[in-house]
């Protein structure tokens, strides 16, 4: 594989419905799309990042800067006998994972572009997994309401997910939590705070015990481990790290110092599909289970998460939707669609196996960067 030809694009998309986090609330999406080209195949990897740095210190205008300007004439032009050593030659670049997660996906897709090949087979995913779907899990933003809350769990649940989490903070935890366990009894619950708490905060949270929660996701900050661990040991709820595990190493040390019981991987925070699998075997190797996060990607990354939904330590379902909770229309067609028993397809065509609708991504194009080898 030698990559000759990258395009940047800078697309907006709205959202069919905001969005809020303990962050804010957002009502569309801007992101990054990169496509890399060898001998006329192609492969195309999403940027996470988003406008505002408050999931992670990268924005999409620090990743498109990072990858025209460091990344890319780091690859160009350079033979890779597989898309696993593209994160190892951008080691020069410091952190940027999700800059480098963008290309480096769209190196491992256009690998198995070339090898007519599925991206889920490339990476070792289960057989079992690849031929009957991932079990998919639904993330639901800060309500106006308790009322609102409810309604969209029902409808959610009346969709088939066969999880429910809901974003927490200061102020929206317990009642919501206690509104939903009354409603809807037994169902598979987890709440996400996005680092809105402190260590202060401990003996409040722990009353989320009394809720039977599959788990509470970064409830303190992302750069804190110790706390994390001093969390964990008062609670029963068993703690999920996301923002605070970047690396592989991070995992290791977070479950070795008992700061998690559970991971949660996205790609785009660690740095692509390598790192990925390197923290899903740092996990397995532990006894941890692993699930696979999202970040409001459109088809494109979301095929992507899919693929890598399928390696084995992937036990519990992820925040991999249908594509129509969030853009109408995606950026493919036909569009990711969860299914009655509440599990998505794998796609089966080569690379990550969607149908890119190009006039759609040329509509929702605010910039375009196209570089090449000389």
């Amino acid at each position: 594989m030698r990559i000759e030809r990258i395009e940047l694009r800078l697309l907006r998309l709205p959202l069919v419905r905001f969005f809020e986090t303990s962050f804010g609330r957002i009502d569309d999406r801007a992101f990054v799309l990169v496509t890399v080209e060898d001998d006329g195949a192609v492969g195309v990897g999403e940027c996470v990042a988003d406008e505002r740095p408050f999931y992670s210190s990268e924005t999409t205008r620090t990743a498109w800067h990072i990858v025209a300007d460091f990344l890319s004439p780091m690859v160009l032009g350079r033979t890779f006998v597989h898309p696993r050593e593209v994160f190892d030659s951008l080691a020069l670049v410091r952190g940027h994972h999700m800059a480098k997660a963008a290309i480096e996906m769209a190196a491992w897709d256009l690998f198995a572009r070339q090898q007519n090949r599925s991206l889920a087979e490339v990476l070792g995913g289960s057989e079992t997994t690849i031929a009957n779907g991932i079990a998919s899990g639904v993330s639901i933003g800060i309500q106006a309401s308790l009322d609102q809350l409810v309604g969209r769990v029902d409808a959610e649940l009346a969709a088939g997910y066969r999880r429910i989490k809901i974003k927490i903070k200061p102020g929206w935890d317990l009642e919501p939590v206690r509104r939903l366990r009354e409603r809807f009894g037994p169902v598979p619950l987890m709440v996400d705070a996005n680092a809105a708490y402190t260590l202060q905060d401990a003996p409040h949270l722990a009353a989320l015990d009394a809720f039977d929660l599959m788990m509470i996701e970064q409830p303190l900050d992302y750069d804190d481990l110790r706390d994390h661990a001093r969390l964990q040991a008062g609670m029963r709820t068993p703690i999920c790290l996301d923002e605070s595990l970047d690396t592989p190493r991070l995992a290791e040390e977070a479950l070795d110092i008992g700061a998690c019981r559970i991971v949660n991987i996205k790609p785009g925070r660690v740095g692509g599909h390598a790192q990925s699998a390197r923290m899903h075997d740092v996990a397995v190797a532990r006894g941890a289970p692993v699930w696979h996060g999202g970040m409001l990607e459109s088809g494109i990354g979301r095929a992507h998460n899919i693929h890598l939904s399928t390696l084995p330590g992937f036990t519990l379902p992820g925040d991999v939707a249908a594509s129509r909770r969030y853009f109408a229309p995606d950026l493919i067609d036909p569009e990711i669609i969860v299914r009655p028993d509440g599990t998505i397809a794998v796609p089966t065509g080569p690379g990550i196996g969607v149908n890119i609708v190009e006039d759609r991504v040329a509509r929702a194009s605010l910039e375009r960067l196209e570089l090449r080898y000389h």
